[in-house]
């Protein structure tokens, strides 16, 4: 369930005007969301491959959603959830968990989580962004 201020933040925002931030240390994957996400109308401002470089990312750009890897090489993508939460951002990011894993590989980690929900890479789509996020 999304807090008040993701919530009042997305009931502001017309869903293909999003502005999204893709964390992935797939360079493939990365063009591939971008490309994707940009032919439904969303802004993708851009990307980033670690913990680091994903708060400075969303410290510079201030996107409206960020999609994170769940498995980032060295760091984890519940790390850098928990890290772009702790930046205290008005208003906040609403951040979305990604994998080729399934959901509920990671179920009780994502529900624990300050992340608005999990998408399998697979079904990956502005749809899908939209429905999660109640658009």
């Amino acid at each position: 369930m999304p807090t008040r201020a993701v919530s009042d933040t997305l009931d502001r925002m017309m869903p293909s005007r999003l502005q999204c931030l893709i964390v992935d240390d797939s360079d493939a994957f990365c063009v591939a969301a971008r490309r994707l996400l940009e032919s439904a109308g969303m802004s993708v401002v851009g990307t980033a491959t670690s913990l680091t470089s994903a708060i400075d990312a969303v410290l510079s750009t201030h996107p409206d959603l960020v999609l994170v890897d769940i498995d980032l090489g060295a760091d984890s993508g519940f790390d850098v959830v928990e890290a772009i939460d702790a930046q205290d951002l008005t208003p906040p990011p609403a951040v979305i968990l990604v994998s080729t894993h399934d959901e509920e590989d990671f179920a009780d980690l994502v529900n624990n989580s300050s992340a608005l929900g999990f998408l399998s890479k697979f079904e990956l789509s502005a749809n899908a962004i939209e429905a999660l996020l109640g658009t």
